[in-house]
C-alpha cells in the first residue's frame, strides 16, 4: 500500500472487514461490561444496603488481574487471539445467564453473585489482553496508528454510553437488563469469531518458567516500551483526581449529583473528540515530542483543576485532562505494540494493561489518602506539580522516546504485517 491522504486512508481501514467487525466486538463487549457493573451494583445493594459489597464487587471483578494477567498474555502469545476473544465473551454470556438466574429469581446470595464476579473479571482479563495483541495482526502497518485512534475512540464511546444505557435499561427494562447484556456478549463473540487474522500466534510449545514471564524480560530490555509503560504507571498514579471529584462537587464547587455527572463526562468527552481527531491524521510526526507535551498539559490541567472553585473552568480542566491522556494513551499503546514482536505481544500488553489497571487504582487511593492528611485542593495539585517533574525526568531517564519523529521507527523488522496494493 503506497502513501495515500489522510481521507483514502480512513476509506481503506474501514473496507477491511476484520477491522470493522473488531471495532463491533470491542465496542459490544465493553457495554456489556459496563451495563454488568451498573446492573449488578444496583441490585445488590437494593438486596443487602450495605456499601461494603459494593466494594466486594469491584474487588472481585479487579482482582483476576492481578493473579491472571501473565497466563493471560502467555496463552495470548502461544494460542489463536481470536479463539480468546470468542471465549472470554462466551463466559460472559455464561455469567449474565447466571446472574439473571441470582439475582432475579434469587437462586442464591451475594456470595454466588461475588464467585460469578470472579470468572465475569478473569475474562475480562483475557479479552482485553488479547484485543490489544490481535489489532496488529489485523491492519496494514501503515495504517496502524490510525487503527489505534479509531479503537480507542469506540472503547471510550462504548465507556461513556454504557453507564447511561445500563441505568436506563434497569429503570425501564428490569430483568430484561440481562437480556441486553446477553445479546451484546454474543453479538461480541459472533464478531470476533470472524475476523480474518493473518496471524494467530505461535503454536504451543514446551511450557517453561522463562516462557511464562518472558514479557517482563523484554520490557526491562527494551527501553522505549520500558518507558512507555512506565511513564503511564507514574504520572496516572500521581496525576489521578477521578476519585475526588465527589469531594469537589459537593464541598469546593457545590455543584450537586447533577454537576457531578458533568464532570464525571468531561473527561471522556474531551477523551473521545480527541481519539476522532488523532484518527483524522494518515502518518503521525514527532510522536516522541507529542507524548511529552501531552503528558506535560495534562499535568497542567491537573494543576488548574486543583486550584479552581469556578465550575466551568473545572469543566473545562477536566476536558483537558481527558484529551491530553488520549494523546498520551493514543501515543504510548502504538508504541508498544509496534516495538513489540508479535511473539511476545501478548505478554507484552497484559503487562501493559496491568499497569494501567494499577495506576487507576492506586491513583485514587493516593489522592485519597493525601485528601485526608493534606486536604482535598493540596492533594489534587501535589499531583499535578508530580506530573509535570515525571515528564522532565523520564526525558533524563529515557531520552530515546523524546526523539521518536515516526512510529514505525521502533518496529523490530517484520513486526507489523504491511500489504502492497
Amino acid at each position: 500500500m503506497h502513501m495515500m491522504d489522510s481521507s483514502a486512508s480512513v476509506k481503506y481501514l474501514f473496507s477491511n472487514r476484520a477491522f470493522v467487525l473488531f471495532l463491533i466486538s470491542r465496542f459490544c463487549n465493553v457495554i456489556g461490561v459496563q451495563i454488568l457493573t451498573v446492573a449488578v451494583g444496583w441490585h445488590v445493594y437494593q438486596l443487602t444496603h450495605d456499601p461494603l459489597d459494593l466494594g466486594y464487587i469491584g474487588l472481585a471483578q479487579f482482582a483476576p488481574s492481578f493473579l491472571l494477567f501473565i497466563v493471560a498474555g502467555y496463552i495470548s502469545d502461544r494460542y489463536d487471539r481470536r479463539a480468546t476473544l470468542v471465549v472470554s465473551n462466551l463466559v460472559h454470556v455464561g455469567v449474565a445467564v447466571a446472574l439473571m438466574g441470582v439475582l432475579g429469581h434469587h437462586w442464591g446470595g451475594v456470595n454466588i453473585v461475588l464467585i460469578l464476579l470472579v470468572f465475569h473479571g478473569s475474562a475480562r482479563t483475557f479479552y482485553h489482553t488479547a484485543s490489544q495483541a490481535i489489532l496488529p495482526n489485523i491492519v496494514d502497518a501503515r495504517l496502524f496508528p490510525m487503527a489505534v485512534a479509531y479503537a480507542s475512540s469506540v472503547n471510550k464511546a462504548a465507556q461513556l454510553i454504557g453507564p447511561a444505557f445500563g441505568g436506563a435499561l434497569i429503570a425501564w427494562a428490569g430483568d430484561w437488563t440481562y437480556h441486553a447484556m446477553i445479546f451484546v456478549f454474543v453479538v461480541a463473540a459472533i464478531s470476533s469469531g470472524f475476523i480474518w487474522i493473518r496471524a494467530v500466534g505461535q503454536s504451543p510449545g514446551k511450557f517453561t518458567l522463562v516462557e511464562l514471564l518472558g514479557g517482563f524480560s523484554y520490557v526491562w530490555a527494551n527501553k522505549v516500551v520500558l518507558g512507555a509503560i512506565s511513564i503511564d504507571l507514574a504520572a496516572v498514579l500521581l496525576g489521578g483526581v477521578m476519585g475526588l471529584l465527589p469531594i469537589y462537587a459537593s464541598d469546593i464547587l457545590k455543584v450537586g449529583p447533577e454537576g457531578l455527572g458533568l464532570m464525571r463526562a468531561m473527561p471522556g468527552i474531551g477523551a473521545l473528540l480527541t481519539g476522532l481527531g488523532l484518527a483524522q491524521i494518515a502518518r503521525p510526526r514527532y510522536v516522541g515530542f507529542a507524548m511529552f507535551a501531552a503528558l506535560g498539559t495534562f499535568g497542567v490541567s491537573v494543576i488548574v483543576f486543583s486550584l479552581s472553585e469556578i465550575f466551568w473552568l473545572s469543566l473545562l480542566a477536566l476536558a483537558v485532562y481527558g484529551a491530553s491522556d488520549m494523546i498520551s494513551v493514543y501515543i504510548r499503546l502504538t508504541l508498544v505494540q509496534i516495538a513489540t514482536p508479535d511473539s511476545m505481544r501478548g505478554r507484552v500488553s497484559a503487562i501493559n494493561s496491568i499497569s494501567i489497571n494499577a495506576s487507576n487504582e492506586l491513583g485514587d487511593f493516593r489522592a485519597g489518602l493525601m485528601a485526608s492528611g493534606l486536604g482535598v485542593a493540596a492533594a489534587v495539585l501535589f499531583g499535578g506539580v508530580a506530573t509535570l517533574a515525571i515528564a522532565v525526568s523520564w526525558v533524563k531517564i529515557f531520552p530515546a522516546l523524546l526523539k521518536i519523529d515516526f512510529f514505525e521507527e521502533v518496529a523490530p523488522k517484520g513486526n507489523l504485517q504491511s500489504e502492497d496494493h
